[in-house]
């Protein structure tokens, strides 16, 4: 399950980050008006995660640069595959529809997200296929991204691997660290 608030808090720090108060080329460059579509195009082979993230990035763009809240609103957000699907290079991932110029602003940040979550799943992936003879099982730890957890978790999962905690709170894993500061001589 995705943690949709903390998404929000992260895609908050890309738009500020990425857009700023504004895309001044598309704005200088592109009508306002103009309408079409962007496809989004696998340039090699994957694992793909993320797909609802990408349509969230699209759908929140209005909320971080008001003048485009209107248009926004018209953009249509097609997958082509599933999450958890595997593809070759070249496959059409998803197409978006609408007024241009939010396409233009959010198809960075969207491509962001959709390359980092996808090549967790693809990792994850080769890794399940690697040991799939075996009783062995991949399972994640806490080392993520700040801020990308729930979503780095399930890019794994989607690649087939296992969650085994969220965090520090969940779960119980007594590591050499503990161990020594409770006192134990390791001689």
């Amino acid at each position: 399950m995705l943690d949709w608030k903390s998404l929000s808090t992260l895609l908050d720090l890309a738009w500020a980050e990425d857009i700023g108060s504004g895309d001044v080329t598309t704005l200088a460059t592109v009508p306002s008006d103009l309408k079409g579509r962007g496809r989004i195009l696998a340039k090699s082979p994957g694992r793909i995660a993320g797909l609802s993230v990408v349509e969230y990035v699209f759908q929140t763009l209005p909320r971080i640069h008001a003048p485009l809240s209107d248009m926004n609103s018209r953009l249509s957000f097609t997958p082509s595959v599933l999450d958890g699907e595997s593809i070759t290079a070249n496959t059409v991932i998803a197409e978006v529809s609408g007024y241009i110029p939010p396409i233009l602003m959010g198809e960075r940040t969207a491509l962001n997200f959709l390359q980092r979550l996808s090549g967790v799943a693809t990792l994850t992936a080769q890794l399940v296929e690697a040991v799939s003879h075996t009783s062995a099982q991949i399972i994640d730890t806490r080392k993520t991204t700040a801020g990308w957890r729930s979503l780095q978790k399930y890019a794994v999962r989607i690649g087939g691997g296992q969650n085994h905690r969220m965090g520090l709170f969940d779960g119980i894993l007594v590591k050499d660290n503990h161990i020594v500061a409770a006192g134990a001589n390791n001689s």
